[in-house]
């Protein structure tokens, strides 16, 4: 999934996607431009990538509302923080986040990367940098957490909206953004945490994909990073959680994963059980696709794998609409 601006692709960024044959895009940064502007840049996006037959490129944004709301203007709701959103009703914020997918929907958009699960103490609220001081998160009771984590991805799969729950296992309890800070920790969670709930909620209302933190969780694996953990990966989400989707990684560009070349970043997260890499810096994006096929290319046992992995994007993509997998 390589991530290119919200006002559509550069010369660049249209040269990388077509190089690598994107199979996701994710629109990064603010726009202001309204649901129409949008609409003719997923269309520009569909055009660049030279897509399999019968398989359409995903379209994905962070959507959350508040502060992290990238798609704006006419046509696109002001949704209220997940701080606020918890004041709603289950059934009325599934009744709005129904609402807001159809608007994402209408503009091109195929999978909102939301919502936020991560269960913020509140001691921590105006500490917390990635959750609590953006007011990304629904609150500090683990209970809430999974009721408005289970409305609005029901409202979202109403609208034919794939959704990712986010960030396994949490980053409620550190105080540094992986984006920005060069190593991240969490010194308190542990595998069968209570504040898990709201992830393991996601998945029963039938989320799309679980996104991992980049952050390091010393009393679940102190020697990997969350992208790189087998442990999270496939013993937390597969195996605790039953999880049968699509796991994807943070963005692999932050600075808490950035001391491995780009390619070494896909394939240790692949290894560890992940699925679908986030690139947010799409001058990186051709280094990981080349890694990846040397790889599968001089390993049987990886390109089958591999071809385990693409099964499970293909799915969800099938699932909503992208792709004619009969």
């Amino acid at each position: 999934m390589i991530g290119i601006g919200s006002g559509g692709p550069s010369t660049d960024e249209a040269s990388t996607l077509a190089e690598a044959h994107a199979g996701s895009v994710i629109l990064l940064g603010n726009t202001q431009a309204g649901s129409t502007a949008v609409k003719d840049v997923t269309r520009a996006v569909r055009r660049v990538v030279a897509a399999p037959h019968g398989i359409q490129v995903m379209l994905a944004a962070d959507q959350e509302g508040g502060l992290v709301q990238r798609l704006q203007g006419s046509g696109f709701d002001r949704i209220p923080s997940a701080l606020d959103q918890a004041q709603l009703s289950d059934s009325r914020l599934t009744r709005d986040a129904e609402s807001w997918g159809e608007q994402l929907h209408r503009a091109g958009i195929d999978a909102d990367l939301a919502p936020v699960a991560d269960v913020v103490p509140a001691s921590l609220l105006n500490v917390n940098q990635p959750i609590g001081r953006l007011r990304r998160g629904y609150g500090s009771d683990p209970r809430t957490v999974a009721a408005k984590v289970t409305a609005f991805t029901t409202g979202m799969d109403r609208a034919g909206i794939a959704t990712s729950v986010k960030h396994f296992p949490g980053l409620g309890r550190v105080r540094g953004n992986t984006d920005f800070a060069t190593r991240v920790v969490d010194s308190t969670t542990t595998r069968h945490d209570p504040a898990l709930r709201g992830f393991a909620a996601g998945v029963r209302a039938g989320v799309d994909m679980v996104m991992v933190s980049s952050a390091t969780y010393s009393r679940i694996d102190p020697d990997h990073p969350g992208p790189y953990s087998r442990t999270i990966i496939e013993g937390m989400i597969r195996q605790d959680l039953r999880f049968r989707g699509v796991v994807i990684s943070d963005d692999l560009a932050g600075k808490a994963v950035s001391g491995l070349s780009p390619g070494q970043r896909a394939l240790r997260f692949l290894d560890a059980g992940g699925d679908l890499v986030i690139m947010g810096d799409p001058g990186l994006a051709p280094a990981m696709v080349r890694a990846v096929r040397a790889e599968a290319r001089d390993d049987p046992e990886f390109a089958a794998r591999l071809t385990t992995k693409v099964t499970r994007v293909l799915t969800m993509k099938e699932r909503r609409g992208l792709a004619d997998c009969g």
